[in-house]
């Protein structure tokens, strides 16, 4: 059967490239006579491994040596207590509320201290990115957050916001690695990696040195500190293996590619070219703010739930899969990561020309 184009937001489509070498890679990692999936993580082997997906990471985000890589479990959501268990130590921190994630994680953070609201776009339902220039954050604040790209709604800080030297926390799990950004101006970032670096089950969080304290929330488990994956270089329990290793031959296709440079220029000529047919079709329309809109995930409706049902059962008959967009909100949403073809977009175009000029 031949591969569909996988517009998921997550778990979501992986290079062919990487695929076809971790199949030739199955039974015997680099003749050691094992799969990476059974071989011990304190081997030699698996520390070439997780070492070597490390320093690819840094050499693509340019990470400094004063921040920490940690590759954890639990997915993205249990960073949403770990940051404020880690980082509250005044027990107060701002969110920045923009969309599904960002309010779970806003929720999360009330459980372990003062996490107060300084702007919400809930009031259009998440269909645009709050104005982050003039915020009202709080003096006594332990850092500010943001999802930095909401998956749900399509909506991306095109702008970080100025935390008058609060760290900055980011969930940037939809966008990662898909353009380069300054670590320097985070505190931290994190991101469940299933979206557009691997396979689901791992969890990367970049954190700046001066974060990775003894002093945190009474309570916090030993599992989710980060001095404790920090000190054990991700090896303080198993770690999710096969799915580092999997990040890691995504880190070196990455840099095959031109790094990020060369990904937000692929990026953005994919998301144009969906963005064009959107704005100037009749039956179709996007749900984000123009001036917010993502270039990884792109909600769109045509107005009638009987047609956007017809819609997603007709793609998946022409090879266009996961085009369904979330639950909680309804309609089509295209998420078209890293991964994701410049001939899949092209391909899920052609065939909403199609569809419109049959149900116009």
């Amino acid at each position: 059967m031949a591969r569909v184009y996988n517009f998921s937001a997550g778990p979501a489509v992986l290079p062919e490239e990487v695929l076809a070498q971790a199949a030739s890679e199955m039974l015997d990692y680099q003749g050691c006579g094992m799969s990476v999936m059974e071989m011990s993580h304190r081997s030699a082997a698996f520390k070439s491994i997780i070492e070597g997906a490390e320093q690819d990471l840094r050499d693509l985000m340019g990470i400094p040596d004063n921040y920490r890589v940690l590759f954890l479990q639990g997915g993205a959501s249990t960073q949403f207590a770990a940051i404020p268990m880690n980082l509250m130590q005044n027990k107060a921190a701002d969110y920045i509320v923009s969309g599904s994630w960002s309010k779970k994680a806003f929720k999360e953070a009330k459980m372990y201290g003062d996490a107060r609201c300084v702007a919400s776009s809930e009031d259009e339902n998440f269909s645009y990115v709050p104005d982050v220039r003039a915020l009202e954050l709080s003096d006594d604040a332990d850092y500010v957050y943001i999802c930095q790209n909401e998956t749900i709604y399509g909506t991306v800080y095109h702008e970080l916001p100025d935390t008058n030297g609060k760290p900055l926390v980011a969930d940037v799990s939809s966008c990662f690695l898909s353009e380069p950004i300054d670590v320097e101006r985070y505190g931290l970032i994190y991101g469940g990696v299933q979206k557009n670096v691997g396979p689901a089950g791992v969890t990367i969080v970049i954190v700046r040195d001066d974060l990775v304290t003894e002093d945190v929330l009474p309570g916090t488990p030993t599992m989710l500190r980060f001095k404790t994956m920090a000190d054990n270089d991700s090896l303080y329990n198993t770690p999710p293996c096969y799915g580092i290793y999997i990040c890691g031959l995504v880190f070196k296709w990455l840099k095959a590619q031109g790094g990020l440079e060369g990904m937000q220029k692929r990026n953005r000529e994919k998301a144009q070219l969906l963005y064009d047919y959107l704005d100037a079709s009749k039956l179709f329309s996007g749900t984000a703010r123009v001036e917010d809109r993502s270039i990884m995930n792109v909600p769109f409706v045509t107005g009638s739930d009987e047609l956007d049902a017809k819609f997603v059962a007709e793609a998946k008959k022409a090879g266009i899969e996961n085009i369904k967009g979330h639950r909680s909100v309804g309609g089509m949403r295209a998420s078209i990561y890293n991964a994701m073809p410049r001939e899949g977009v092209k391909a899920l175009v052609e065939f909403m020309e199609k569809f419109e000029a049959e149900n116009a």
